[in-house]
């Protein structure tokens, strides 16, 4: 069952202009020497201004122009023993995990109904998930690399999957789809990235912040998903998370897969998810019952990182990462959608 929480209010102090970013920056899907298991168990937990410092925000606007937004952070009781992880299971060294679980999403009526329409593309390369008329989540990294925004950012654009193509109406006999999607590409009219996210790349600690919100130039008419706050491991049915994306090595393909979640930190869930680069921004999801009801429903609750070379006890393993959605992410993702906290004060 879904579980109501009250969530902290992240209110604006302030927001200051900045120099427009170059735009020169590669584009890297895979991230190498970041903050492990072992590692986040050392990591001290923030203090409030640490929060307030690391939920500030950029703001790029589709003219080049970028704005710094400082927050404060009300209502926050702060977890003393939050991150904890569970057990822990050595990985090998591969994105596809045993044999590959992935499905390609080929009939058209799947592709373009929910959940699978919420799935969107990114003209960086990445992977999206549609959380609001006008709002994409992604992973920073697929905007930013930490120093600065990456080639084609300026002008970035969402693919959004078509529901009808030019002659389906008149479809010939024996004439079938080849079961690639086709996209109605959308500008984005601004980009907001925590804080977290360039400390986070700089100082080489935890990618707890590896999450942006896009805001289109124009609202979509299509179902959206809905936030959710990520439970633990043990409150989900048997541990599965789902998620659907791009993956490069099914160029053009919708692949959907399911799995279950092998690990947890406060801020990280480390899975098995068989993934290619390409998918690496999804928004991963659960179907949980709503409270009170027998409806089940479908919630984002965590935004897919990608694969990640860590450092274990002196030795690099790779793991497929996933970002989640605590009480705090889920203020500021609110608060970028409804551009208030009056939205937001339950999840």
């Amino acid at each position: 069952t879904w579980h109501l929480k009250k969530i902290p209010q992240i209110v604006s102090e302030r927001t200051f202009s900045l120099d427009s970013p170059k735009f020169e920056a590669n584009t890297k899907l895979e991230l190498n020497s970041v903050c492990g298991i072992e590692c986040q168990k050392r990591l001290p937990m923030p203090s409030l201004s640490d929060l307030k410092d690391l939920l500030s925000y950029e703001t790029v606007f589709e003219n080049g122009t970028r704005t710094l937004t400082e927050v404060n952070v009300l209502g926050l009781v702060l977890d003393p023993a939050a991150n904890t992880t569970t057990q822990r299971s050595l990985r090998k060294k591969r994105q596809i995990y045993g044999t590959d679980s992935r499905f390609s999403i080929y009939d058209k009526r799947f592709m373009t109904n929910f959940p699978f329409n919420t799935a969107v593309k990114i003209s960086t390369g990445c992977s999206g998930i549609l959380i609001s008329p006008k709002h994409v989540l992604t992973a920073a990294h697929c905007l930013h690399n930490g120093k600065d925004y990456v080639k084609g950012s300026k002008r970035l654009r969402v693919g959004l999957m078509k529901t009808k193509s030019r002659g389906d109406g008149r479809r010939r006999k024996g004439n079938k789809r080849n079961g690639m999607p086709s996209f109605q590409w959308t500008r984005v009219k601004s980009t907001h990235i925590p804080k977290g996210w360039f400390k986070g790349v700089s100082e080489d600690i935890a990618l707890d912040y590896d999450y942006a919100v896009l805001e289109l130039k124009r609202p979509h008419k299509r179902k959206y998903m809905e936030l959710g706050i990520s439970p633990t491991i043990k409150m989900m049915p048997g541990s599965m998370i789902h998620f659907s994306g791009f993956d490069n090595d099914r160029s053009g393909q919708l692949v959907y897969r399911f799995c279950s979640i092998s690990d947890e930190s406060s801020d990280l869930f480390y899975q098995y998810c068989d993934a290619e680069s390409g998918s690496t921004g999804s928004g991963v999801y659960l179907r949980l019952k709503e409270p009170n009801k027998k409806k089940w429903k479908r919630k984002i609750i965590a935004v897919y990182s990608g694969h990640q070379w860590v450092d274990v006890n002196g030795e690099q393993q790779d793991y497929n990462v996933a970002v989640r959605i605590t009480p705090l992410k889920y203020a500021q993702i609110c608060f970028w959608i409804h551009g208030n906290d009056e939205n937001c004060t339950q999840g």
